[in-house]
């Protein structure tokens, strides 16, 4: 069968995603926070970012390979993670994991996955990033950078923007709790989702397996969108950052930076790159859009910038690109993509990604992702 000719289009695989995987399930993945504002900001936002048309380029294949942190990488786009990614779909740490390593882009696992970093270790490629939701105890802090190292990965990303649980209450009406709980509701949901629950019947209920070694503490007072990890977790402040750099050895991102001035402290401190995002509208529902802010961040700091939040196809990526960015993180995504094709999905997806930049690339007349800011016709303001 030709995905293409069933699937063009990432709207596509998620309209089958949300048949596939129970609706408590979806609700988690598809959400944002409170009425969803921020989330619709990030899509009406890149809507207005405009590239000009131009033509009598003659025939040319877009370069759509980059350098990032020192990499050479065959597309400008990664993995991101997202907790409790094996709820989404059985083994999504790992069929995730091993495609990033076959298609040789970043693969990010979250500290709230439901594979531990040394489950996940045999499958890890050159791009092994691992997401760190910042533990309050040194002791923690220091054994859960050593397994990150001892598993592979090689760049730590450092999440800023939860400094406490967000509301999400999608998920909280969905009836989902942490850890999942099968009540006779979330039941019926399974019983419509044949090939989601035929996978986790295999591999059991998921939970964050990578926490266990610290779960040795109460989660009674805990609300229904928060889990054991948010009594390990502290809200960082500058200081935590520059222990971290000075702890870890290779290449150390922030992310969820919105502020310019923020960026340009953190370049101070020594960070690798900057991470823009406002969490695709998760954490709060009042945050401008990402993409809103991404130039003003680009003329104060010197660093590597990351953008997400939003993006819903290869414009999507261009539009970042030529506003300041210099790589792209997608989450929800490859999820989608999980729950409506399974592991095969994950390679339709960085197809239609790959095609649709370079079809766009085609018509600005973008011979290489340089060319790209001056192809921009709108301003996201």
């Amino acid at each position: 069968m030709d995905l293409h000719a069933k699937y063009p289009a990432l709207s596509d695989l998620r309209r089958r995603a949300a048949r596939r995987i129970p609706k408590f399930v979806w609700e988690y993945l598809d959400s944002g926070t409170g009425g969803e504002a921020t989330k619709a900001r990030n899509r009406a936002a890149l809507d207005r970012v405009g590239m000009m048309p131009s033509v009598l380029h003659g025939e040319f294949e877009p370069d759509l390979s980059t350098v990032f942190l020192g990499q050479k990488m065959p597309l400008p786009f990664g993995i991101a993670p997202i907790g409790m990614s094996g709820l989404m779909w059985p083994d999504a740490e790992g069929h995730l994991a091993r495609a990033g390593t076959r298609l040789d882009i970043p693969y990010s696992i979250s500290t709230v996955a439901t594979q531990s970093p040394e489950d996940i270790a045999p499958h890890l490629g050159p791009h092994a990033w691992f997401q760190m939701y910042p533990p309050r105890d040194l002791d923690i802090r220091r054994d859960m950078l050593d397994r990150a190292r001892a598993a592979g990965f090689r760049t730590l990303v450092l999440t800023v923007d939860v400094p406490v649980a967000s509301r999400r209450e999608r998920q909280v009406r969905s009836g989902l709790t942490n850890p999942p709980k099968l009540t006779p509701r979330l039941m019926a949901q399974v019983a419509l989702c044949p090939s989601w629950a035929m996978g986790m019947a295999k591999r059991g209920m998921p939970h964050m397996r990578g926490l266990d070694k610290y779960a040795n503490v109460a989660t009674d007072g805990l609300s229904p969108t928060a889990h054991v990890g948010y009594l390990l977790r502290t809200a960082p402040d500058w200081d935590y950052v520059s222990w971290l750099r000075d702890e870890w050895k290779g290449n150390f991102i922030v992310k969820g930076v919105m502020r310019s001035a923020d960026a340009t402290r953190l370049e101070q401190l020594g960070v690798d790159a900057i991470w823009v995002s406002n969490h695709a509208g998760r954490q709060f529902d009042g945050a401008p859009a990402t993409i809103e802010v991404l130039p003003e961040l680009r003329t104060a700091t010197k660093l590597p910038l990351i953008f997400d939040s939003g993006i819903e196809g290869g414009l999507d990526i261009l539009r970042a690109l030529a506003l300041g960015a210099d790589f792209i993180m997608l989450g929800r995504a490859f999820h989608y993509a999980l729950g409506a094709l399974g592991p095969k999905g994950i390679d339709h997806l960085v197809d239609i990604l790959a095609k649709d930049m370079t079809s766009n690339m085609g018509q600005i007349g973008a011979r290489d992702l340089a060319d790209l800011p001056a192809t921009l016709q709108l301003s996201p303001h």
